[in-house]
């Protein structure tokens, strides 16, 4: 299998039903991706293919075909994923850090798509991350910040 993986094709000998998150931890090394609940409704494994956010426990890699994959380790080569790991810090979201990935990863996609959103947006979006620490509120402040660094008008 070969798979377009932060920028590099990369080559597996995997089945093609082989879910995507055990091919980037196992064989790639890319181990920023975790492994949550396996049955993609925690949201620790997100990822994005194509630029839509997924859930990698799940997905077959053959699945995947020639969309590129993003996974946490190179985000902040997006300007949302760095505005992102920057309000993160700054609010600090992070108490076990076990779904941040995952966390960042949802965050920024949604950050794509609408880069203004309101709280039911980022409650929508986010409500299929779990966060065991219960860091919800902070998670959506950072969101919120980083949206604000990223607003055209704050940039003038």
């Amino acid at each position: 299998m070969r798979v377009l993986v932060n920028g590099t094709v990369r080559e597996a000998d995997v089945e093609p039903d082989t879910p995507l998150l055990w091919v980037l931890r196992d064989v790639f090394g890319l181990t920023g991706t975790k492994f949550g609940c396996g049955a993609a409704m925690c949201g620790a494994c997100t990822v994005h293919v194509g630029g839509v956010a997924k859930r990698s426990c799940v997905l077959p890699v053959g699945d995947v075909g020639d969309q590129p994959v993003t996974t946490i380790e190179t985000l902040a080569a997006s300007p949302a994923g760095k505005a992102l790991q920057k309000a993160w810090l700054a609010v600090d979201v992070v108490q076990c850090g076990y779904c941040q990935s995952g966390q960042l990863m949802q965050a920024a996609a949604l950050l794509d798509a609408n880069p203004a959103p309101d709280d039911a947006a980022i409650d929508a979006v986010m409500a299929g991350n779990i966060c065991r620490c219960g860091t919800y509120g902070r998670i959506r402040t950072a969101i919120k910040q980083a949206a604000g660094e990223l607003s055209p008008t704050r940039r003038l």
